[in-house]
């Protein structure tokens, strides 16, 4: 048996449908699915079982026997939240606690780091402590939970992965609100008739030319799966593209995915936001090369003209209609 964390959520649920596709249905799911339409991402995935995360965490042993692996997605991803306690409980005391089991039962860990904690990047993003400037309190629970692995790396035969995520987006994520990709949040608005908003320019950057390390969802799955078949893969990785595009580059992709002649435009960048946003992102991918990686990544067209396609026939994935 597998188990996911975060199954029902955004890169938890394309997690599971990888799994799928490898013939994979021994899955329990763990989660929280709150009052929202984050349980329409189950509908299409196939597991055999699940459970709130607050159940999970107090019945351990009783799903310890024959677990495989854990893949460790969830977690509260809002950048805005600043209740520090609040994240720090959610995100960091949970983990604490599930690679306490993982060490315990010697079952392969693979979790869902950020390159959140690399802040403004001013000293590149490498899987270095020199690198780690935090600037909000998600970014700083994930460091937190980085730095708690380190001290266990070389001292448990379990293999403990941390998986820095870059600006991900794909399949599965209309549950995310504010926090969705600006892929989905641009894709909102051109059905609402509208054409591409991005910021005016800001931390010199002209308007729209602020740069990403954009990964699509379906490559990230595929990283994850790549973790627990490698041997020797161990540690924390980036995991991005390391190439970065700009907004102006998604507007533009995304208009003729579509198929649209809307212009884009652009907003006042937010008072909030100053000093806490990323401008630039492009993440350094020498370590999971280094440790094998030769998956490569989705070409950024193809990726963008998949995610509408399936944003068009219904956004979420489907068992029935592949039967």
């Amino acid at each position: 048996m597998i188990i996911v964390t975060g199954g029902a959520g955004f890169i938890g649920s394309n997690i599971v449908r990888a799994l799928n596709e490898r013939g994979r249905s021994d899955i329990l799911i763990v989660d929280d699915l709150g009052n929202g339409d984050k349980f329409k991402n189950l509908i299409g995935l196939r597991f055999i079982d699940y459970q709130h995360k607050d159940d999970y965490l107090k019945n351990f042993d009783a799903f310890g026997q024959n677990v495989e692996a854990i893949f460790h997605e969830g977690a509260c991803s809002d950048t805005m939240e600043y209740d520090v306690n609040f994240m720090m409980k959610t995100n960091y005391d949970y983990s604490k606690e599930l690679l306490k089991f993982c060490v315990r039962k010697q079952i392969p860990l693979i979790y869902a780091s950020s390159a959140s904690v690399y802040g403004m990047g001013k000293k590149g993003f490498r899987e270095e402590e020199a690198c780690e400037n935090p600037l909000n309190p998600y970014a700083f629970s994930k460091l937190m939970f980085d730095r708690y692995v380190r001290q266990f790396a070389d001292k448990v035969k379990s293999k403990i992965i941390g998986l820095r995520y870059f600006n991900v987006y794909g399949q599965q994520e209309n549950h995310k609100g504010k926090m969705a990709s600006i892929f989905y949040q641009i894709y909102k608005r051109m059905k609402l008739g509208g054409g591409p908003r991005l910021f005016k320019g800001t931390d010199g950057y002209g308007d729209g030319e602020q740069k990403r390390d954009f990964i699509y969802v379906r490559d990230v799955a595929k990283i994850n799966l790549w973790c627990l078949d490698n041997p020797v893969a161990n540690g924390i990785y980036n995991c991005g593209t390391g190439h970065a595009h700009t907004f102006n580059a998604v507007a533009k992709a995304m208009i003729e995915s579509m198929h649209s002649k809307m212009r884009t435009t652009y907003c006042e960048f937010p008072d909030e936001l100053r000093g806490k946003y990323q401008s630039y992102t492009e993440a350094d991918m020498k370590k999971l090369t280094a440790a094998g990686y030769k998956g490569g990544f989705t070409n950024f067209v193809v990726a963008v003209e998949e995610y509408c396609k399936f944003l068009e026939s219904g956004g979420y994935y489907s068992i029935r209609n592949e039967e």
